[in-house]
């Protein structure tokens, strides 16, 4: 379907007047820089398939993609090795529990069950093919830059931040790696995991990396191809199941479109073929999922009729 310009930057409009007016959720605490990011932030953006962008709010604040890159990762991962590779390797299963939780890993015999959970995306990391671990960041770096934009770039002091506080997913690591799931040195992974989660974006750039899956691999901004289309339905599969982590299932029964999150504050959605949104407000939900973001997302879903699972 083809929606106009001018009714897509109304909604954007409307959808962000609403996220301002809400006042749940929290900033992460758990991670000192986040904890600093004014609350107040809120944006979001659209992303048309034939490279129109429509944005409204703060969509130029530059952010931490936090989890978000779990995405680009994978996708670059199955790019390497392919889909079915990375299926058998790290998972395509909900965990149900949350992002960071060890019972999951430790119930499945230290197996991860999905990519896009902090043991799956550490066993990501590890399974890229490169020789050391600074052409292990420097290729996750060029290929979110490529999805995204040139734009995007390492903040020293949310790396800092992180690398100083991220003893847990350490310990993941070293779980994975006793049980042969760590496919590089543990704390290679760990760090360059750290890392990618640290790089700074904006939400035009959020909705470009989902505007490229919605558009079968090709960036809908630069025109470039960056994901071979066998790989796009994997991927949005894996977001489905778990981008939201364990409001996963709420979010496909309330919104029905792939997407994920991030505790920087930016969601992002895919509607195949079509468009792509993000929104970014930092607050979040129990589940670590901005509250604005995901408000702003169901508004323009929900008045557009882009639930993938509603009859058109």
């Amino acid at each position: 379907m083809n929606y106009s310009i001018d009714q897509l930057q109304t909604l954007a409009d409307e959808a962000v007047s609403m996220g301002r007016k809400c006042s749940d959720g929290a900033n992460a605490d758990y991670i000192p820089f986040l904890a600093s990011v004014p609350s107040h932030l809120c944006a979001l953006s659209i992303v048309t398939c034939d490279g129109n962008v429509v944005h409204s709010g703060d969509a130029d604040y530059r952010f931490a993609i936090e989890s978000i890159s779990k995405v680009p990762s994978l996708a670059l991962a199955m790019e390497q090795k392919g889909a079915e590779m990375v299926r058998t390797k790290i998972g395509a299963e909900p965990t149900g529990l949350p992002f960071n939780s060890v019972l999951a890993l430790v119930a499945h015999k230290d197996k991860p069950l999905s990519p896009l959970v902090n043991a799956g995306a550490m066993a990501t990391v590890s399974f890229l093919d490169a020789p050391d671990k600074e052409a292990r960041w420097q290729m996750i770096l060029d290929f979110q830059r490529r999805i995204m934009s040139a734009n995007v770039s390492l903040s020293d002091d949310i790396n800092t931040s992180e690398q100083d506080t991220n003893f847990h997913n350490r310990g993941i690591a070293w779980l994975l790696y006793a049980a042969g799931n760590c496919f590089s040195d543990p704390m290679e992974a760990c760090e360059v995991y750290t890392r990618q989660c640290s790089t700074l974006v904006t939400c035009d750039d959020l909705a470009t990396l989902a505007g490229t899956l919605a558009n079968n691999g090709t960036n809908p901004v630069t025109g470039e191809k960056i994901i071979s289309p066998q790989n796009i339905a994997p991927i949005l599969a894996e977001m489905t199941m778990e981008g939201l982590y364990d409001y996963s299932g709420d979010w496909a029964f309330l919104v029905g479109l792939p997407g994920k999150s991030g505790v920087g504050g930016g969601v992002l959605a895919v509607v195949p073929g079509q468009m792509a949104i993000a929104g970014f407000s930092p607050p979040l939900d129990e589940a670590g999922n901005s509250v604005r973001a995901q408000l702003m997302i169901r508004y323009i879903a929900n008045k557009l009729n882009l639930n993938v699972y509603a009859p058109k």
